[in-house]
């Protein structure tokens, strides 16, 4: 029978192109995720084919090789930067003498690694579950054994339908506990929609900078760290912005080339904090080579999650990596086709741009923002209450009779509706939000 072999740290890095020689970037990604996970790299082979070997994805000559490697470097585990068939994971195993993980499951070990709330928890281990069960499928021969001969038999049900039995009805279990979860998220949406407070989130690659960039506009201290996957767990701050009020920003989590589907799947809940959002702040690495790739593979999932249609705004960080001083300096706000901005260049490290990216903010936020002078009679004082609940008073004015003039800032649909509410008439109409920003 095959025991998988015990895990270890010193790793065996495989990279393989398909179609393609290995992109030495992609290989310095792979590095950072198996460091990620706590593994020590020790060696990296790397093997290009124009399609995948069935038996071990490699080929019968590059395995031959990775077993070599793996036994001159003493390597305990070979990570492969390419989703296995768990035969094929199974095959590398025992011709190895390692235990062999895949790209999915190395970012599912990071996942569980750095999941620290109780939803945060479920989802990994969700994903695990989803990822495990595709593993049981001839993953071990010993459990396919029923034991035999008088007083042995039992009632029929292999080792391994058991286990397919177990991991099932856990699965079962998760999803009933998250979808519970993701109705109490969507209680809490649902009250702040009642609020009319901008919610932005942020989102992008993972390790582009935005718990930092988060911890610089709302001056709190998410954890922060030069790694890939730091922080899991969506974190929501209030912020005032001027011109605006209140905004509640979302740190999510980041995204990764070759996301394991399971992942997606299990953090859709947590990725609705961008789905539901009014702006995406699409941070992204300025000194990245690949920035151009990497954004396109963060769109691809947020298309993937429905949150494709939302106004983005591109936050080029990390440009005091950058190597010219001139390009540095060159770029601060860059409006799109629709005058409102669309890309800025910040650093959240040094915080240059930061305050043009709050205007920026401010205007992609609310592009159709107005402000008006409103007369609100005594029978009305139930909506003078409300837009105070919803932080659209700028300034007061109590007249003689009792009655208030209020400069009030509103998005235009919703001042059409508070204009046609009883015992409410305009004064006159101010600069529009665009004028005064600019």
């Amino acid at each position: 029978m095959f025991e998988r072999p015990r895990g270890g740290e010193r790793a065996l890095l495989v990279g393989v192109g398909v179609g393609h020689p290995v992109d030495p970037h992609d290989t310095a990604e792979f590095k950072a995720l198996a460091a990620s996970a706590g593994a020590i790299p020790v060696g990296v082979v790397l093997a290009s084919r124009p399609r995948p070997d069935p038996k071990y994805f490699v080929g019968t000559g590059k395995a031959e090789e990775i077993r070599a490697r793996a036994v001159d470097l003493g390597a305990e585990v070979v990570l492969v930067d390419q989703a296995l068939s768990p035969s094929q994971e199974r095959n590398l195993e025992k011709l190895t003498g390692c235990r062999v993980l895949d790209r999915n499951g190395l970012i599912l070990d990071i996942f569980a690694q750095r999941a620290r709330s109780f939803e945060g928890k479920l989802q990994v281990e969700l994903a695990q579950l989803s990822h495990l069960a595709t593993r049981l499928v001839r993953g071990w021969t010993h459990l396919e054994r029923q034991k035999g001969g008088i007083g042995l038999r039992g009632p029929g049900e292999t080792q391994l339908e058991t286990d397919r039995r177990l991991i099932a009805k856990r699965i079962r279990t998760l999803r009933g506990r998250l979808d519970k979860l993701a109705r109490q998220r969507d209680t809490s949406r649902h009250v702040r929609r009642e609020v009319p407070v901008p919610t932005v989130a942020l989102v992008g690659y993972t390790n582009a900078g935005k718990s930092t960039l988060f911890n610089r506009l709302t001056g709190s201290d998410t954890y922060v760290a030069d790694q890939l996957f730091a922080t899991l767990d969506p974190t929501v701050r209030r912020v005032k912005l001027a011109g605006v009020g209140e905004v509640v920003l979302a740190d999510t989590v980041g995204f990764v080339r070759q996301l394991p589907h399971e992942l997606i799947a299990a953090f859709r809940s947590t990725l609705q904090e961008a789905r539901d959002a009014d702006l995406l702040l699409h941070v992204v690495d300025a000194s990245d080579p690949l920035r151009s790739e990497r954004i396109a593979q963060v769109r691809e999932v947020l298309a993937g999650i429905g949150a494709g249609e939302i106004r983005e705004l591109t936050v080029f960080n990390k440009i005091d990596l950058l190597e010219d001083p001139a390009e540095r300096e060159a770029h601060r706000v860059v409006l799109g086709p629709d005058g409102l901005p669309a890309q800025t260049w910040v650093s959240s490290v040094t915080g240059a741009g930061i305050e043009a990216l709050r205007e920026a903010i401010v205007l992609a936020v609310r592009p159709n923002q107005i402000r008006r002078t409103l007369h609100l009679q005594m029978p009305a004082a139930a909506v003078r209450s409300d837009l105070y609940r919803r932080n659209a008073v700028r300034a007061e004015r109590q007249c003689d009779d009792g009655s208030w003039e209020l400069e009030v800032e509103l998005d235009s649909s919703e001042m059409a509706k508070v204009l046609g509410s009883r015992g409410v008439d305009l004064v006159k109409s101010l600069e529009t939000h665009e004028q005064r920003v600019a």
